[in-house]
């Protein structure tokens, strides 16, 4: 009998093409747009993880203000001193190793082509401290940091821009007025967290940095390795008072520095990004009731176009219940099968999108199930009071409805 009455709804349907398509076009484009901003939404949260990780676990960020910036309206924080970093490395346990780090920026260039990037001053250790591999070449010499040599390690984009095809290991360029022999060219890594081009960067010996662009000795950030064996929340500890310390910070005082951890940051965004998904989506659902509105107007108004019908099935001895059946059966077919062209509508977005946005295409069966289960219950309930209506009409009434 299910058979029967499934056979007589797509009938129904059929008939009324393009009346239809229009009834399920709300839920075509809720169950589309849950699933897209969805997945587009875990997609973008795998990046941003992805970005976060690339900086390396169990760092610290250490950085002078409140926050990345100078925070309020006072004064600027003071930078770091060298001093600082070898109290960090001395006087702390667990700590694998320390990367002061001085930035700047200029206009390099090399045989006609110019480009502008930033300049990072800071050691060996900014290589052990986190995972960043070379493309070719080698770091630095502890005879070239010592002395300050105009030696530089260089990022894709700069190479890319600078040395097109050419090889650049072992080339000459100009970075403001400095002439920089490339020692080593860092691997690809794309986009950062915050947006930033990573790969868009010159790094140089710190002592050359302070020498020839910055001019001072101050360190402006500080990059802290810590062993896996020890817990980052006990060494950020530690780190704070002894720079509260150093920076002779009296207690009741705001910190003027500010101890990131990379995993609190990962989560943070993570956290955020997982948020702003599930409103998108919970936006994007309204769609689905409005295709529920739709279809059960639809389903009230077949009501109405078939009373007669409905009058003569009820008496050649239909019961009421097989009445109900079939128009529920309708609008559940309606509804799946508007579930079905959003799934498939989806996937086109998201195939399209993901390389716009930069994020990988990933397929959650969870998503899409959950999503066309959702199109089906909408069916079941929007579907049931024109269905209820339809099985309750008197036999004798429908048939004298015109």
């Amino acid at each position: 009998m299910l058979g029967t009455i499934f056979l007589l709804a797509l009938r129904s349907i059929r008939r009324h093409l393009l009346r239809s398509f229009l009834t399920i076009l709300g839920i075509v484009i809720g169950v589309a747009a849950v699933v897209a901003m969805t997945t587009l939404g875990q997609a973008t949260t795998v990046a941003v993880q992805k970005q976060i990780a690339s900086l390396g676990t169990n760092i610290l960020q250490v950085r002078p203000g409140q926050g990345f910036g100078r925070g309020g309206g006072g004064p600027r924080p003071a930078d770091f001193e060298p001093a600082d970093v070898t109290a960090i490395q001395q006087q702390i346990g667990g700590v694998i190793a320390v990367a002061p780090q001085a930035q700047s920026s200029a206009t390099a260039i090399h045989d006609g082509a110019n480009w502008s990037t930033t300049i990072n001053g800071t050691t060996s250790a900014y290589f052990d401290v986190q995972p960043w591999p070379l493309e070719s070449g080698r770091l630095f010499t502890p005879a070239e940091e010592a002395a300050g040599k105009a030696v530089c390690i260089i990022g894709a984009t700069v190479r890319k821009n600078l040395f097109r095809r050419q090889n650049a290991v072992g080339q000459r360029f100009r970075i403001g007025d400095v002439s920089c022999d490339v020692i080593a060219v860092l691997s690809a890594r794309g986009q950062g967290g915050f947006g930033n081009d990573q790969d868009d960067v010159v790094i140089m010996p710190i002592k050359t940095v302070q020498r020839r662009f910055t001019g001072t000795t101050d360190i402006r950030a500080i990059l802290v390795g810590v062993d896996q064996a020890y817990s980052t929340a006990q060494v950020q500890s530690a780190l704070t008072d002894l720079l509260r310390e150093r920076r002779h910070i009296t207690a009741g005082k705001e910190d003027d520095f500010n101890v990131f951890d990379t995993k609190q940051i990962s989560d943070t965004l993570t956290g955020t990004t997982t948020l702003l998904t599930r409103i998108v989506a919970a936006v994007a659902a309204i769609s689905l009731v409005v295709g529920g509105i739709g279809i059960m107007n639809i389903m009230l108004v077949s009501v109405t176009e078939r009373t007669r019908e409905i009058g003569i099935r009820l008496a050649i001895g239909a019961v009421a219940s097989e009445v109900l059946m079939q128009f529920l059966v309708e609008s559940v077919v309606l509804s799946c099968l508007g579930g079905v062209i959003g799934l498939g509508l989806a996937q086109v977005v998201i195939a399209v999108a993901t390389p716009l946005m930069q994020v990988p295409w990933t397929f959650d069966m969870r998503i899409n199930v959950i999503a066309f289960l959702i199109s089906a219950v909408i069916g079941v309930v929007f579907g049931y009071f024109p269905a209820r209506r339809a099985a309750s009409l008197n036999p004798i009434d429908a048939l004298r409805h015109e």
